[in-house]
Parts: C-alpha cells; sequence; structure tokens
C-alpha cells in the first residue's frame, strides 16, 4: 500500500478473523493478496503456539516479517556490492588504462 496523491481505493479483506477495509493507491488485488499472506501468517503462527491471543500473535507475525525483511535488505546489500564490482572489472576491461 503505497502512499502519494494516487487515487485510493477500498479495499475490504479479513485478516485473523477481523474486517478492514483499506485504502489502497495500488492495484486492489495486491492489497488482498498482501492481506492473504498477513492472514495466513498469522494462522500458522497462532496454530504453532499457546493461545490464540490476537496481539501475542500480531507481535509474533511482526517479528517474523522484520527478520524477513532484514534478511533481504542484507542480500540486497550484497547485490548491491557485487554489482558494483563489476561494474569496476566491465570499465578497466572497456578501458585498460583506467587499471
Amino acid at each position: 500500500m503505497e502512499s502519494g496523491s494516487a487515487e485510493k481505493n477500498l479495499v475490504r479483506v479479513t485478516i485473523f478473523q477481523h474486517p478492514y477495509t483499506l485504502r489502497s493507491s495500488g492495484e486492489p488485488g495486491e492489497t488482498e493478496a498482501l492481506a492473504q499472506a498477513v492472514d495466513d501468517l498469522m494462522n500458522q503462527i497462532a496454530s504453532r503456539s499457546a493461545g490464540n491471543d490476537p496481539v501475542r500473535v500480531a507481535v509474533l507475525s511482526s517479528l517474523h516479517l522484520a527478520d524477513r525483511v532484514r534478511l533481504l535488505e542484507r542480500r540486497l546489500a550484497e547485490f548491491e556490492q557485487r554489482a558494483e564490482r563489476l561494474d569496476e572489472i566491465a570499465a578497466s576491461l572497456l578501458d585498460p588504462e583506467q587499471a
């Protein structure tokens, strides 16, 4: 769900048995898919943990998603470093006098 001046759509979703009406500037289907992924994750976590306290499940889900984001950020940084090195190698191959 992006912010900005684009037209906002109302999207109705259900996450962890609670209905929500969300404003989204993106495609409604994308918002629905994200909500479904969050709902699936919360239900998986609830099935593996003691009790179904929604706040506890939400916190555990948030920690899980934050861990995934951190991992992807690290991988992205590694790819960016590799791309920089490849750019340097390509530049030196194209202009041997710079090497």
